[in-house]
């Protein structure tokens, strides 16, 4: 019976509306609930499990509390929304999470009206939710606005340049601060210490009574008996010069956050307040799944795995990521100078697995990518060949530092682009699209983008080599298998690698997108045509030799690339030819101008053209001028 109660609390839950009208026992009882609807679905899409375990009790309390969408949630990152999402008409859709056409893993504006606003990157959330704020006390209205961050999100600047000014630009924002003690990995830096000592100050042990009359002053004598932590948390009457305190907020914590009926009432307390007000919640990430607790990193974001036990199925081959940490770790084996920067993504870039070789050339910076790149700038000055494992699409945030710090002072940095190309079901956010239009019209800067994975260590072995900076784009999950060999070789700056030679047209494919070309002249051969294909190796400098060679005999050049088309490698190769006087017919095969959605690689190049197909259609007119020129010759 009390399974049958459970499955129809979520059933029974088309909107906030019905959170509502449930006790605080069976909010308790939906909490359950949830978790187990989480783990049994995710463990057929996969989807970041942890960090939505860990805040099952939180949003249930905030819907219960307040009114979206009328009231806004602004969630950091919005990686731990999928709570949110079965709160709010979305539980029939759940078993669509990261499919085609099926939920989005974030926070997406067009996908409900109680999604405020679509993120997909940490450090966001404090300032849209300011922004949020202003707007509302522009137009004089009375809605509530929630920013919902994690501790990481404080190791990002922007999270600071919103603190800067909340106190000042509004009077009224509510901050819920999650504290876990993770992002992907371990949370790192001075602000996560600074955390800890405020959860772990031995003078709460002498502060029972006076927070337990906090407590009770928020919801009466029946939620005394909370965590510890909770119990012995009057941070604001204890700390009136907490960091948080200087930026003009008023704090309120550290409380655990898994208590229900606690954070019921602290949210009615908050949503009385007339100030700024943060509140510091304590949380467990993976919390009611023992495997997600005992391996926090793997279940941070994950693909399918055993529900009962966790456990996953191993790829076996070894990723592009494994592959360009293992190089690097031969690299500063033999090179005392080589260092390695992540921005908090150990796991995601593979970087611990270079951890325990050589820990005192690590370096993890939190989510930080700006810091990260003027960072290796420094270390550059002095001699250092840093190798910065950002991924592409993170990249995006040091566009500055990279134009200003590494690339205008020429210093030899070397940015390992992670998720470049499409990556998958993480979708728009996280799609590495866009890094050879931001970095090729950089001066300096040299672009490399290998086919395989022993080509990409032969490239880190050349960007060492390099006096420069370089940058390095790479696919997420797998290679083609190709062995990597026992010594890298140099490539040299700018040479392209002719795979086979053909006279009537000229197939450049880049990268991962080698295998396209290759069927594609293949097929083509099949028809009489003579086909080379080209590895090119480099974006920037362009190969230009190989590229006049072919241009002044082939009756068609063909591009491929896993990348949007404006800007992209397709748009340099056509700007080479104009420069160079070459007339001579291009089909560009790759991404357009719009975000992608999610789903999975092969269906999307399928629906957007990336193929053989769409290649051959498209040259279908040049084909039969071709065509006609071999039968008149």
């Amino acid at each position: 019976m009390q399974d049958q109660k459970e499955e129809a609390l979520l059933c029974s839950i088309q909107s906030p509306a019905d959170v509502k009208k449930l006790s605080l026992a069976e909010l308790e009882l939906l909490a359950q609930e949830i978790r187990e609807r989480m783990i049994q679905v995710l463990s057929q899409t996969g989807g970041h499990l942890g960090p939505n375990l860990g805040v099952v009790e939180l949003t249930l309390a905030m819907h219960y509390v307040f009114d979206t969408p009328q009231d806004h949630f602004v969630f950091d990152v919005s990686h731990q929304t999928y709570v949110h999402k079965l709160l709010t008409g979305r539980n029939d859709r759940f078993e669509t999470m990261r499919q085609p056409g099926g939920l989005n893993g974030f926070m997406l504006r067009t996908e409900s009206e109680h999604d405020s606003y679509g993120a997909g990157h940490a450090g966001t959330a404090l300032s849209a939710a300011l922004g949020m704020a202003v707007a509302r006390d522009l137009a004089g209205g009375k809605e509530h606005v929630v920013a919902f961050a994690g501790d990481a999100a404080f190791t990002n600047g922007i999270s600071f340049e919103a603190l800067n000014n909340i106190a000042g630009q509004t009077r009224r924002l509510i901050i819920v601060l999650n504290d876990n003690e993770w992002s992907i990995d371990r949370n790192v830096g001075a602000i996560a210490s600074y955390l800890h000592k405020i959860v772990t100050n031995e003078h709460y042990t002498h502060l029972h009574d006076s927070a337990a009359r906090l407590i009770e002053r928020f919801g009466g004598k029946a939620v005394r008996n909370v965590a510890r932590k909770a119990e012995e948390a009057a941070k604001s009457l204890l700390w009136p010069s907490v960091l948080f305190e200087e930026f003009g907020l008023t704090y309120y914590g550290p409380l655990d956050g898994h208590n229900l009926p606690l954070m019921v009432e602290t949210f009615r307390f908050l949503k009385q307040q007339d100030k700024p007000v943060l509140l510091h919640a304590l949380t467990q990430k993976g919390r009611g799944f023992q495997p997600a607790m005992d391996k926090q990193k793997k279940f941070h974001g994950l693909g399918p795995y055993d529900p009962a036990t966790g456990e996953t199925k191993s790829a076996g081959q070894k990723t592009y990521s494994e592959i360009f940490a293992e190089s690097l770790t031969r690299l500063a084996d033999r090179n005392e100078k080589v260092v390695a920067i992540t921005a908090a993504m150990p796991n995601g870039t593979a970087l611990d697995l270079f951890r325990p070789h050589h820990p005192q050339r690590y370096f993890d910076v939190g989510i930080a990518e700006e810091h990260a790149v003027i960072f290796a700038a420094g270390m550059a000055t002095r001699g250092f060949k840093p190798y910065c494992a950002i991924y592409s699409t993170f990249l995006q945030r040091a566009f500055d530092p990279i134009v200003h710090d590494v690339c205008l002072q020429n210093l030899p940095v070397v940015f390992c682009m992670d998720r470049g190309g499409l990556s998958g079901d993480d979708g728009p956010t996280h799609h590495g699209l866009f890094d050879i239009s931001y970095l090729r019209g950089i001066p300096n800067i040299v672009h490399m983008v290998p086919k395989d994975e022993d080509e990409l260590a032969d490239m880190m072995y050349t960007a060492m080599l390099h006096d420069g900076p370089c940058a390095i784009r790479y696919p997420r999950g797998t290679g083609p298998g190709a062995a990597v060999k026992p010594e890298p070789v140099a490539i040299p700056i700018g040479k392209a690698e002719v795979v086979c030679d053909g006279s009537d047209v000229a197939i450049f494919g880049l990268g991962a997108m080698l295998p396209l070309a290759q069927e594609m002249s293949q097929a083509l051969e099949r028809e009489g045509y003579s086909a080379a294909v080209v590895n090119p190796r480099f974006t920037k400098p362009l190969d230009r030799e190989v590229l006049a060679s072919y241009a002044r005999r082939v009756g068609l050049i063909v591009t491929f690339e896993d990348h949007v088309l404006m800007g992209g490698f397709g748009s340099a190769v056509l700007e080479a030819l104009n420069e160079m006087q070459l007339a001579v017919p291009v089909v560009r095969i790759g991404w357009p101008d719009e975000f992608i959605e999610h789903g999975k690689p092969d269906a999307l190049r399928r629906k957007y053209g990336l193929t053989v197909e769409a290649a051959l259609l498209e040259a279908k007119p040049c084909l039969a001028r071709i065509r006609r020129k071999q039968l008149v010759g």
